[in-house]
């Protein structure tokens, strides 16, 4: 797993702040088209980063997950050659729930 910085890191922040929203809303926040948001918020949910919600099964809605959390929590260590980023994070989010590691 290999995050877009700073794109990446800005929807999951963006996410946790203002809670589950969509590509159009995002991309205005950020400053970026909505055709990139949403291929970035596909990446996300094929990482696990984020998920979609309903209520309508292609609402377009994201929300961020656990593992989306801890990849915020463990960003700095993304780069680092001594650490599988994506071990790192997955096993973040198994063990720890979403409120037992500092949220951005």
């Amino acid at each position: 797993m290999k995050l877009v910085e700073p794109t990446d890191f800005a929807i999951l922040e963006y996410l946790a702040s203002h809670g589950r929203n969509n590509a159009v809303n995002i991309g205005v926040a950020l400053g970026q088209k909505r055709a990139y948001m949403n291929t970035r918020l596909r990446v996300l949910d094929d990482f696990g980063c984020v998920r979609r919600v309903g209520p309508a099964e292609n609402s377009g809605l994201y929300e961020i997950t656990a593992k989306g959390h801890a990849a915020l929590a463990y960003r700095d260590r993304q780069h680092d050659p001594d650490v599988d980023f994506e071990e790192l994070v997955s096993s973040a989010a198994q063990s720890d729930d979403e409120s037992s590691y500092d949220r951005v």
